[in-house]
């Protein structure tokens, strides 16, 4: 059984990249919604690959990836909510839940730290 996060951040994927088809297609948005898209999805990719990492020290770096895809989505995000306010609700709800995948992934760099130390 696939576990939610992977669900989860796939489906992120793909709702940034429906919201990215509405943008204007000129020189400007193109550079934004390029690294948008690819940002927003390497989130997801790099959570699957920590799945299958081959230690705990490979699964930590592989986490600090997805964190800072997915901060940089939420950045990219804000950008284009202050460009063009009238995208500002949707960019709400991805915003959302780019945020709430983040939180997941430093709590678990945090705990899987903390279990570390334990040993």
């Amino acid at each position: 059984m696939e576990n939610s996060l992977l669900k989860r951040t796939r489906q992120y994927a793909i709702d940034v990249w429906k919201f990215c088809e509405k943008i204007p297609k000129t020189r400007e948005y193109n550079a934004y919604i390029n690294q948008l898209i690819r940002c927003s999805s390497s989130v997801g990719a790099n959570y699957r690959v920590s799945q299958r990492a081959k230690s705990t020290a490979d699964f930590l770096n592989k986490l600090k990836i997805v964190e800072e895809e997915a901060d940089e989505t939420l950045y990219f995000l804000e950008l284009l909510s202050e460009i063009n306010p009238s995208l500002k609700p949707e960019i709400t709800d991805l915003h959302k839940e780019g945020t709430e995948i983040l939180s997941i992934v430093v709590a678990s760099i945090k705990t899987t730290r903390r279990n570390q130390k334990a040993k």
